[in-house]
């Protein structure tokens, strides 16, 4: 109720162009850092609480093949278990699978911040000091109100909405068209940024973003699993039935799926594969399709 408060009050005083200000209100200030071996900083109410990686450092960790792992059911219908250390981007509920199925991960991806508010004794537990974090402006925010002293020794990259910037008003669909590192769909809906320094698009869900920064790296293979969005009314895969948080997924689909399908488009063009390996995906209908390379085989 408090955050809904606010974002009528930003939007209220600051107008539309400036709505998404209530990310960073109240009392968040960021400065990302300008080049690759810089690292910026996390002020919170007048105080510097933690420091910015830029995304080439991801880039440095990153192999031939990056997994983007969702929270979606399929996940207990995959061998997820199978991919190499540090090649997974967990996305939220996903970091359940840190020391069990997955050893050591690239990196975490939160964007919405009401993951933090319901799960930050799970963040806690899974996010050591070497761990990459790719957090939104939100997050960071909710995590500054819940514990601010927690961020000091993480390694933290900023999730920048290129569409709604951090500290700028809201960018029309022009601005974005002159962007060098942004492609827009012909209807304008999805988008795909080639530098997450700049900033990313944001589509419904965090996995979108996930690939952007994957991409990002220039892998040979970008591999999806749990980015089910077909059956985002069932439990997540670390989820009991009747305990459940709501999902705004189903009612996004479209737009999640018009994204991917840029991306793949793109990604192709310079030589990665982007690879579906939920066998119930909405996707398995779509150009990306259907690999059965880590399905759980029987008998």
């Amino acid at each position: 109720m408090w955050r809904k408060a606010v974002k009528l009050l930003v939007r209220l005083v600051r107008g539309a162009s400036f709505a998404h200000a209530y990310a960073w209100t109240p009392g968040l200030s960021l400065a990302k850092p300008e080049g690759s071996e810089d690292i910026g900083e996390i002020v919170y109410r007048g105080r510097a609480v933690g420091g910015l990686l830029h995304p080439d450092v991801l880039t440095k960790r990153a192999g031939a093949e990056i997994f983007v792992i969702g929270s979606g059911p399929s996940v207990m219908q995959t061998r997820v278990a199978d991919t190499d250390p540090s090649t997974a981007i967990l996305l939220n509920g996903a970091m359940n699978l840190i020391g069990k199925e997955i050893g050591t991960p690239l990196a975490v991806a939160v964007e919405d911040e009401r993951f933090v508010w319901r799960h930050f004794d799970l963040m806690r537990a899974k996010i050591d000091a070497d761990t990459l974090c790719l957090f939104s402006v939100g997050v960071i925010r909710a995590i500054c109100e819940i514990d601010r002293s927690w961020l000091a020794d993480k390694r933290i990259i900023l999730i920048d909405d290129i569409r709604k910037p951090c500290g700028a008003r809201r960018r029309s669909t022009a601005e974005l068209a002159g962007i060098a590192c942004a492609t827009l769909s012909d209807d304008g809906i999805a988008g795909f940024s080639d530098d997450p320094s700049v900033g990313v698009f944001q589509g419904g869900s965090v996995a979108i973003s996930a690939i952007q920064f994957a991409a990002w790296c220039r892998p040979r293979t970008i591999g999806l699993f749990g980015i089910d969005i077909s059956n985002a009314d069932r439990p997540r895969f670390y989820e009991k039935a009747g305990d459940t948080a709501k999902s705004g997924i189903a009612g996004a689909e479209a737009r999640i799926v018009g994204h991917v399908l840029l991306a793949h488009a793109i990604c192709h063009r310079r030589g990665i594969e982007l690879v579906n390996y939920s066998p119930v995906s909405a996707l398995r209908g779509t150009a990306v399709g259907y690999d059965p390379r880590f399905a759980v085989t029987t008998g």
